[in-house]
């Protein structure tokens, strides 16, 4: 049974999900503010973490740079915001998805399965095990990144992300392509959601190579993954 966090402080929003949630068999645990967000998920470690932006005090977008600082656990935000710059920012912090308010409750149950499926080993035991992509060694079963001899922590969507273009070097995947086969869904006007991991992505491999020898951008198409030198 998967534990999710509400961190939600709409009192009639939280009971709504925190009751659909509980049917669908999750354990849940609700957060009113950022304070108290953060000091849940030091003592129970959830699967998945529901992130409002709109909290009092401390905003959703700090609650989520702090848990980034020494967790990998998936952060789904939801938002009122229809503005694009508002949701990459959350994005760009860390985070692994975005709902903007209101939504429906099949959507939200879909983008939490596909999240908590993502955390598990999705390979089949036909592919390799293991890939490498210039110095980037990439170890599907423990999901661990070495980039040129150094540990790399990135989280559970920037992971699958790098092992889907690494497995097929050299094949563009548009970004359509990436949404289905990453976040196991596609939305329309959700690709900006791949831009933002992949930005996030690079940064956390670059070495004196440069990120940018390694994931490539397709101009007007998408991604791929550098072929062989």
């Amino acid at each position: 049974m998967s534990s999710i966090l509400i961190v939600e402080d709409d009192r009639s929003i939280s009971s709504l999900l925190e009751q659909t949630l509980r049917e669908h068999g999750y354990e849940v645990a609700l957060a009113r503010d950022g304070p108290a967000a953060l000091a849940s998920n030091r003592k129970s470690r959830p699967d998945l973490i529901l992130l409002d932006i709109s909290l009092p005090g401390m905003d959703g977008y700090e609650v989520c740079r702090r848990i980034r600082q020494d967790s990998l656990t998936p952060i789904l935000m939801l938002t009122a915001r229809d503005e694009e710059p508002d949701k990459v920012i959350g994005l760009e912090l860390g985070a692994d998805d975005y709902v903007t308010k209101p939504f429906g409750m099949r959507e939200l149950l879909a983008r939490i399965r596909a999240l908590l499926r993502r955390g598990q080993s999705s390979w089949g035991t036909s592919a390799p095990r293991s890939l490498e992509l210039h110095g980037v060694e990439i170890d599907l079963d423990c999901r661990t990144v070495v980039v040129t001899g150094v540990a790399v922590e990135l989280t559970t969507t920037e992971f699958d992300l790098l092992a889907t273009m690494a497995a097929q070097p050299g094949r563009v995947f548009t970004r359509k392509q990436l949404l289905e086969q990453v976040w196991g869904y596609h939305f329309e006007g959700y690709e900006r959601t791949v831009d933002s991991h992949v930005t996030r992505l690079r940064k956390k491999i670059q070495s004196t190579k440069g990120a940018d020898a390694r994931i490539l951008t397709v101009r007007g198409v998408g991604y791929k993954a550098a072929g062989k030198a």
